[in-house]
């Protein structure tokens, strides 16, 4: 298996699989671990890899940031290269990031078989980049892992066949059961300054709809 990650979403659904492969299918097959270097600042990536315990990738390649096009491009261009080193059954994606689409389109064209971890997901605004990346994803991928009945329906209302979907269950569930454990025993709240048991919220905001509009950011925060 080749896991593919480029982004902080895809850290936190590969970080279960990985521990899922180690305790009860590391006889039965290997996996490389590739970063597409699509989040590269030690705040977006190396402290994911940290916190989650998710091995060194095998490679990284590096991208960095540019528009969607460029990066998509420049993350085929590096990643085709490895696909016909490594010859692997399967590549596994994750999510609808940028490099979600990109792998998944070199895998394709080279005859390699795709799997994408939580399929079927729909915003329904095409205007949204990840709305694209997921929909083109689904459509050629031959494993759909969905995570639940809602997702099912959307691939089946798209054309896709029965046979490729399998609902699995939502992977960011199997993260929280693990991140639990280390949060009930967290001091974040001193670090922080917040009085404990005081109530408080935490938010983010990072989607271009939600924070490139001065008045739309302005309603939301007020």
């Amino acid at each position: 298996l080749m896991l593919i990650v480029g982004a902080r979403p895809n850290f936190m659904k590969v970080a279960p699989l990985i521990r899922g492969i180690q305790q009860s299918f590391e006889k039965k097959f290997r996996f490389i671990l590739i970063h597409t270097g699509q989040h590269y600042d030690p705040e977006m990536s190396d402290s994911f890899f940290k916190d989650l315990e998710i091995p060194e990738p095998d490679y990284n390649l590096g991208v960095g940031s540019a528009t969607h096009s460029v990066q998509t491009a420049r993350i085929m261009e590096r990643f085709e290269p490895l696909c016909l080193k490594e010859k692997p059954d399967y590549v596994v994606v994750f999510g609808d990031v940028n490099s979600t689409l990109a792998c998944t389109l070199v895998a394709v064209k080279n005859h390699i078989k795709v799997a994408h971890v939580e399929a079927g997901l729909r915003s329904f605004n095409r205007a949204m980049p990840e709305e694209i990346n997921r929909v083109l994803t689904d459509q050629v991928s031959d494993c759909l892992f969905t995570p639940d009945t809602i997702a099912n329906a959307n691939l089946l209302n798209e054309g896709i066949e029965e046979r490729r979907i399998f609902r699995v269950g939502d992977i960011m569930i199997d993260a929280l059961h693990w991140e639990l454990k280390r949060a009930t025993t967290s001091d974040i709240h001193v670090r922080i300054g917040v009085e404990k048991g005081r109530p408080y919220g935490v938010m983010t905001l990072h989607r271009a709809g939600n924070v490139d509009d001065r008045e739309i950011l302005t309603r939301l925060m007020n």
